[in-house]
């Protein structure tokens, strides 16, 4: 009988309203798709939340990850970041800027921008058309 109530108590008092490490969406992007035309072409993204950080780029086949960089601090309100087909820059607190170059491959090139403030992660998803 005591372990049915023992097991009753302990299952009764878990905090299904704010589970540890699921937070709420708190850089609320303006958007989170973009297709983009095959010209050298670019997008302004704005941000309501001011405290995020880009995580990480994926871009075709490749990855590419941005921290211990000694040339980047993603801390900083604004840093930019350069690879040969696209530069990405947050220009400030509330705003991500991306360009990428003409796509001269005649397939689509596909773009993932992975952001992320504390344990809240998200993306952009960036489509650029072949010429």
């Amino acid at each position: 009988m005591f372990l049915v109530i023992g097991i009753f108590i302990l299952s009764s008092c878990k905090d299904n309203e704010n589970p540890i490490g699921k937070w709420d969406d708190i850089i609320k992007l303006s958007t989170k798709s973009v297709e983009l035309t095959a010209q050298a072409d670019s997008v302004t993204i704005n941000t309501q939340g001011d405290w995020w950080w880009v995580d990480g780029i994926s871009f075709q086949d490749s990855t590419y990850s941005y921290y211990n960089r000694t040339d980047i601090n993603l801390e900083s309100d604004a840093y930019t970041i350069t690879e040969d087909d696209f530069t990405v820059e947050r220009r400030d607190k509330n705003t991500l800027f991306v360009r990428l170059k003409e796509n001269n491959t005649g397939a689509e090139r596909t773009m993932l921008i992975g952001l992320e403030a504390g344990d809240y992660f998200d993306h952009v998803n960036i489509q650029q058309a072949g010429n």
